[in-house]
């Protein structure tokens, strides 16, 4: 058998880094996860070839050679796996699907052979004995949450990991809080479930030794969902793999709450965590309490964010605009709280409604869905009807992003990161800079220096860490490249 595993295209999204990519000389952000980890579940006897849309093209060779694709995706690449499907149909080519898209969305895709939905763990099993058996089903779906022990090692040798900025592994699944607007428990649960330190190690050394030396995201959507099993295992296995084996930049996503534990965040930086996305959503207590956002209300988040920051993270953040309670004033509250907490990298996104949610549900009830999920709330578009009305939250968005990436703030918040951070990102000169960083630095020194709009902001801040920061030299033209992205992204919503 062959099997073609496609990747839909992304389109241009904040966390994409479209126009940072160009800067470091890789295709895209990030690689293609779940499809890896699903081809490692196939059977050995079987043919793999991974294309990867973003990357690379899908040839008319790949489709005569394939005799099933696999098809996976999220809601934001929803036209690209139609047309992808739509090209397979027209090859002849029995196409499998599965993944978030098309576990939320499943009636969506009539022109799916199989959807095997859910987590993979569970189902894909299934369906491969049932097309033994020459009786496949149509839909494959889940009565029951997937043992993380189960799951392999992804398959890396299907990948050309040169046209990637960082790599990717999976910790845990499933998330303790209750958010009404994510549809992240919908999906895998309210009860973490994680993977044996062991696992996790395995699939570092596997991307070690196919030669990996760059970041490492972890795309738990809550990396201390469990903080006494994460203490008591993940961090230390981590600690002793980077001293054996690394150093290794990581990232991932938690919550506020991590803050509260000093000791905790001690242990997140002392395992490699170098970069933490929290989701931050809103100053208002009026907005935290609409959404059920429990973990952080009633908070200095300021000085949570400070903190974590003083212990060695760079800190990302998530706010939303959009909810019922938010007046007019709700856009100045916002950019005053990313210009204190000095977060640079703030993804502000008008509320969505995925289907599956809770706020979904309460909407749908009231006729305010308005269409489908675009799957990237940082467009300017939402699937609500707000009650503000759309043009004035759309107005003071705008505005919004205007103003937090314009060069003079950027750069400021980016230098309060710089102070309050204790250690340089990249764990300081402990190594020499890669070659494509040296290099990211010569086009940054062209394009930013020279080029854009913004060279004051850039020299200036290139001249305060050399005399302030030395050692934090790499991580300031990281984020010098990271807000030169945003602004272009931001420019077109």
């Amino acid at each position: 058998m062959n099997a073609l595993l496609i990747c839909p295209r992304f389109p241009d999204t904040f966390w994409g880094f479209k126009h940072a990519l160009t800067f470091v000389g890789k295709r895209a952000s990030f690689p293609p996860l779940g499809l890896l980890t699903v081809a490692a579940m196939l059977p050995a006897a079987w043919s793999l070839r991974l294309v990867d849309l973003n990357v690379t093209t899908l040839r008319g060779a790949d489709l005569a050679w394939a005799d099933v694709a696999m098809v996976t995706g999220m809601s934001v690449q929803r036209a690209s796996a139609k047309a992808v499907i739509a090209r397979c149909g027209a090859a002849g080519v029995r196409v499998v699907a599965g993944g978030p898209l098309f576990t939320v969305e499943p009636d969506d895709f009539p022109e799916v052979d199989h959807l095997v939905l859910d987590e993979a763990e569970v189902t894909l099993p299934r369906f491969l004995a049932d097309l033994a058996a020459g009786r496949p089903a149509r839909v494959y779906r889940s009565d029951g949450w997937a043992d993380l022990g189960h799951t392999p090692v992804p398959l890396w040798r299907l990948l050309d990991l040169r046209r990637y900025a960082q790599m990717s592994v999976q910790y845990s699944r499933g998330c303790p809080f209750n958010c009404d607007f994510c549809n992240v428990t919908a999906l895998f649960g309210h009860r973490p479930r994680a993977k044996a330190p062991g696992q996790v190690a395995a699939e570092l050394d596997a991307l070690r030794d196919a030669g990996w030396r760059g970041p490492v995201f972890f795309v738990d959507d809550n990396l201390i969902g469990s903080p006494q099993e994460v203490k008591a295992g993940l961090l230390p296995a981590l600690a002793a793999w980077q001293r054996a084996r690394g150093p290794l930049p990581f990232k991932t996503q938690a919550s506020i709450n991590l803050a509260d534990d000093p000791g905790l965040t001690a242990m997140v930086v002392a395992a490699g965590f170098e970069t933490v996305f929290v989701g931050i959503e809103t100053p208002a207590e009026e907005g935290l309490a609409e959404c059920r956002k429990q973990q952080n209300r009633g908070r200095d988040l300021v000085a949570d964010v400070r903190r974590l920051q003083r212990a060695g993270l760079e800190v990302q953040g998530g706010f939303i605009v959009g909810f019922d309670s938010d007046g007019p004033a709700i856009f100045g509250r916002q950019a005053e709280l990313i210009r204190a907490s000095g977060i640079p990298t703030a993804m502000v996104g008008m509320l969505q409604a995925p289907p599956g949610t809770r706020l979904y549900e309460r909407l749908w009830q009231a006729r305010r869905i308005s269409g489908p999920l675009s799957g990237d709330n940082v467009t300017g578009t939402t699937n609500i009807v707000p009650a503000m009305g759309l043009e004035r939250l759309r107005s003071g968005y705008r505005r919004l992003l205007a103003e937090i990436y314009a060069p003079r703030q950027y750069y400021r918040r980016v230098r309060a990161l710089l102070r309050e951070c204790p250690r340089p990102r990249l764990r300081g000169g402990a190594r020499w800079p890669q070659r494509e960083e040296v290099a990211a630095f010569g086009r940054s020194l062209v394009r930013l220096g020279v080029v854009a709009r913004e060279r004051w902001e850039y020299w200036k801040l290139l001249a305060w860490t050399v005399c302030h920061r030395p050692r934090s030299l790499g991580a300031a033209v990281t984020l010098a490249i990271t807000g030169y992205h945003c602004r272009r992204f931001c420019q077109g919503t």
